[in-house]
């Protein structure tokens, strides 16, 4: 550990918070014995410079809820800021781009590569969006790619790519092309491995011990595995255990956008 990296003192001792000298749990590097570390509201131990770290990836990955990496608990704002030290800028930082990231989670919306300006995506289904901004300032019709966040090349519509080099969704790629499990508790039924929630397009692996149906980990919707039926709608034909009536549905080719309602 560098001396300019944070660390817990005496002065911190008045907060309401369990500190120890055991190693991080989420950190195996982090292990110096005479370093103390903080209980998180999970039960995991931390240092205040690890989970400063460890939480600035999880919002540079877009998300919007900082969790623990070992049992996915979330943790409040307010204990990681308090557990991590955060100094004024830092706390600036993560309620500006948790702010930023909820929103774009509950709203299809990105930056455009012409001018920078946010676009909501008015039709999910579609690859190719026209920015008003940039097409009055160009004197033409501007329109990019939402994946790649290019000048759309190609033809239109599109649902997978536009036509610039290198413009792919890696997971729907991973969607078509993932192996095969066999849900034992569904009679050994076999499926794409990973799927996208129906509701919220969080791509999801299922523990093959259970039965079809999975508790989305972001949106909370229950869903089968199988069928891709929300599972109250899967079990008015079909046991919890049982082969769906509808069958297996097919890989999939688009993920779902979710907005709230």
């Amino acid at each position: 550990m560098s001396s300019d990296e944070k660390r817990y003192e005496k002065s911190d001792f008045n907060l309401d918070i369990k500190f120890v000298k055991n190693c991080s749990d989420i950190d195996p590097y982090d292990d110096d014995p005479d370093v103390l570390r903080a209980e998180l509201s999970c039960g995991h131990f931390i240092g205040p410079q690890t989970l400063t770290d460890y939480c600035r990836i999880q919002l540079d990955d877009g998300k919007a809820e900082l969790k623990c990496p070992l049992c996915e608990k979330q943790w409040s704002y307010t204990e990681v800021r308090k557990l991590a030290k955060l100094t004024p800028e830092e706390q600036q930082y993560f309620e500006e781009v948790l702010a930023n990231n909820a929103i774009r989670r509950l709203l299809d919306i990105k930056n455009c590569p012409g001018c920078d300006w946010v676009i909501e995506r008015s039709d999910p289904s579609s690859l190719c969006v026209q920015c008003s901004v940039c097409s009055v300032n160009k004197g033409r019709d501007f329109e990019f790619c939402w994946q790649c966040l290019r000048e759309w090349k190609g033809d239109q519509p599109r649902s997978d790519r536009c036509e610039n080099e290198g413009c792919s969704n890696s997971d729907l790629d991973l969607l078509r092309n993932c192996a095969t499990t066999a849900l034992k508790d569904a009679g050994g039924i076999e499926c794409p491995a990973v799927r996208a929630c129906i509701t919220c397009g969080l791509l999801l692996n299922h523990n093959t011990e259970r039965s079809k149906n999975i508790v989305c980990s972001r949106c909370n919707k229950e869903f089968c595995f199988v069928c891709l039926k929300l599972t109250r709608d899967c079990a008015k034909t079909s046991g919890y255990y049982q082969l769906c009536s509808d069958g297996v549905a097919p890989r999939q080719t688009t993920i779902p956008v979710w907005r709230s309602n």
